[in-house]
C-alpha cells in the first residue's frame, strides 16, 4: 500500500461523461497494487501539464480511485488537459490521498450542501452516512440539471433525504429554509463555488446549526479584518516584518521578508517544494511547525487546527515570533 506523501503512477482505468463538461476517471495501479484506502471528503493530488491539481474522491472506497474533473476552459489548464488527454490506459501520477474535509462522527444531524461540482466529496459523505444509518439530508444545485453529475446516485440513496434544484428552473438554493430546523447538534457540510460558501456562511450563523464546514476549489474574497498586530505568548508578533525560518530537515535558514511569501524564500534553496494554487485553499504546501508560532493565513486549516499550531501552509501563512522552525 501506497505511502500517502510519495508520488506514483496510475492509469486512467476508466473514462465516462458524467455530465455536461464533467469527464470522470477511475484510476487503478498499474500492476493491481492496493491504493491507500481514505475517508469521505479525502482528495488526490495530480499531476498535470500546468501543475498540481487536487481532485475529490467520490467512489467506491473497495475500488479504485475515482474522480471527476469539470472542464475549465478558462481556468489554469490542468482539469482542461485532463478532459483532453486522459483516456483509458493513460498514465498519471497522483498523491494522496489527504484529508482536509474530515466527516466527524459526533454530529446529531448532518446537512449536506452541495454545488456543481462540488458535488464529488458531498456524494461520498451521504454515501457513508447512509451506509452508517446517520442523520442526514443533502441539498444539490447546479446550473442547470444537464451539468450536474451523479444526480441519479445520490437521490437513489433516499429520495427523501435528497434535493435537487437547478438554478435555471429553481433558482438559488434556499439556505435560511434548508436550515431552519437545524440544531447545535447540526454539522453542515457546504462544497462548491465562492457565492455558495460565501452564502452558507452567513445562513449558519444566523440559524441555530452547530458547526459550518467547508472546502473550497477557489480562494476565498479578501477580507480587512486581519487581526492587528501585538504580542502573543512565546515571542512577538510580526505580521508582515521580516522573519527568519529554519528548515529543520536540511540544515537551512533563510530570511522572509514583508514582500516574500515562506514558500518563495524556501523555494530559493529548496526549489522542489510542492504547492499548487499558493492562495491557501488547496493544502498541497501544508507544513509541519517544529517551534515558533505561524500566523494562520489559508482556508483549509479548521479553527482547532489552527490552534494547535502543529501544521501551516507556507504559501500564505506568516509568522506571529521573529523565528520559525519548520519541518523541511
Amino acid at each position: 500500500m501506497q505511502n500517502s506523501d510519495e508520488w506514483r503512477a496510475v492509469h486512467v482505468v476508466g473514462a465516462a461523461r458524467v455530465a455536461d463538461g464533467v469527464l470522470e476517471l477511475r484510476l487503478a495501479d498499474p500492476v493491481g497494487a492496493a491504493l491507500a484506502d481514505w475517508e469521505p471528503g479525502a482528495h488526490i493530488e495530480v499531476e498535470t501539464a500546468a501543475g498540481i491539481r487536487q481532485y475529490s474522491l467520490c467512489g467506491d472506497r473497495a475500488s479504485d480511485y475515482t474522480i471527476a474533473v469539470l472542464d475549465e476552459p478558462l481556468g489554469r489548464g490542468g482539469s482542461r488537459g485532463l478532459h483532453v488527454s486522459a483516456a483509458v490506459g493513460t498514465e498519471l501520477r497522483i498523491r494522496g490521498p489527504r484529508n482536509h474535509f474530515q466527516l466527524v462522527d459526533d454530529a446529531d444531524d448532518y446537512v449536506l450542501i452541495a454545488g456543481g461540482i462540488g458535488i464529488t466529496p458531498i456524494k461520498a459523505m451521504a454515501q457513508h452516512l447512509m451506509a452508517t444509518g446517520r442523520a442526514w439530508r443533502l441539498h444539490y444545485g447546479g446550473r442547470s440539471a444537464a451539468s450536474m453529475a451523479y444526480v441519479d446516485e445520490v437521490r437513489s440513496l433516499d429520495p427523501e433525504r435528497v434535493s435537487v434544484a437547478p438554478h435555471d428552473t429553481d433558482g438559488d438554493l434556499d439556505l435560511a429554509a434548508i436550515l431552519s430546523d437545524a440544531s447545535p447538534g447540526t454539522v453542515v457540510y457546504c462544497c462548491g463555488p465562492p457565492g455558495l460558501l460565501d452564502a452558507a456562511a452567513v445562513a449558519v450563523a444566523e440559524s441555530g446549526a452547530g458547526e459550518l464546514r467547508i472546502e473550497r476549489f477557489t480562494a476565498a474574497t479578501p477580507t480587512t479584518d486581519d487581526p492587528a498586530p501585538g504580542p502573543v505568548a512565546g515571542g512577538v508578533r510580526v505580521g508582515d516584518d521580516t522573519f527568519v525560518v529554519e528548515l529543520a530537515a536540511s540544515g537551512i535558514e533563510v530570511e522572509v521578508g514583508p514582500d516574500t511569501t515562506i514558500l518563495e524564500a524556501v523555494r530559493d534553496r529548496l526549489p522542489d517544494v510542492m504547492s499548487s494554487c499558493e492562495d491557501g485553499y488547496c493544502g498541497t504546501c501544508e507544513t509541519p511547525v517544529l517551534e515558533g508560532i505561524p500566523e494562520h493565513r489559508d482556508t483549509v486549516l479548521t479553527p482547532s487546527e489552527q490552534d494547535a499550531n502543529d501544521t501551516m501552509m507556507i504559501c500564505v501563512g506568516r509568522s506571529r515570533t521573529r523565528r520559525l522552525v519548520l519541518d523541511l
